[in-house]
């Protein structure tokens, strides 16, 4: 157990570093000729980074049979909604400079942001029971179903990078690779265990 307990110290460090990196280029006046939108865009990165590696943990607990590795799931999935949240606030303050009504008709006539900001509603739930207490109160099986939104979010930030690149697709088009990777494990081991 204390070795777990320093393991994740370490993760939850590392874990932080993508917005250390991002605050020491801002210190450093590296951020390129457009800096918002260079912090825009790594935070959304990351977003995505952190689900798939998120839903990564139950494939390779099954593969490589490590079981404890699912103590670091919810930690990966609040750092998720983390960087998720920097990408929304990066996007409403230094894009849109908290112009609501602007905000509100670019989400509604812009596709890739209206999915990318349901993708992050969806994350909301997730984060706000992502609490032992939580999963007392709902029940596991209720928890688990709740649960099942990362699955939505995930597709959800795929397709918002998708739709944001227009040119150079390669990148989204890889995240939803390895999301389709993802669920297809998942599929099989279901279909397993109902056969």
């Amino acid at each position: 157990m204390p070795r777990i307990r320093w393991t994740k110290v370490f993760v939850f460090l590392l874990c932080l570093v993508p917005a250390l990196l991002l605050l020491w280029d801002w210190h450093k006046d590296a951020l390129g000729p457009n800096p918002a939108e260079n912090i825009i865009h790594t935070n959304g990165d990351w977003t995505i980074r952190f689900l798939l590696i998120t839903l990564s943990i139950t494939p390779l607990r099954g593969l490589l049979g490590i079981p404890w590795l699912i103590q670091f799931r919810r930690m990966l999935g609040l750092f998720a909604f983390f960087y998720g949240s920097l990408h929304l606030m990066s996007y409403l303050w230094l894009d849109q400079f908290f112009d609501w009504a602007g905000i509100w008709k670019d989400i509604y006539k812009r596709p890739f942001i209206t999915v990318g900001f349901a993708a992050w509603l969806l994350m909301v739930p997730l984060a706000l029971t992502s609490t032992a207490w939580s999963i007392r109160k709902l029940g596991g099986k209720r928890w688990r179903v709740l649960h099942r939104l990362i699955y939505l979010t995930a597709l959800g930030g795929v397709i918002h990078f998708y739709w944001l690149v227009k040119s150079d697709v390669r990148l989204p088009l890889l995240y939803g690779a390895i999301l389709l990777v993802l669920m297809l494990y998942r599929a099989v081991v279901w279909r397993v265990k109902r056969a």
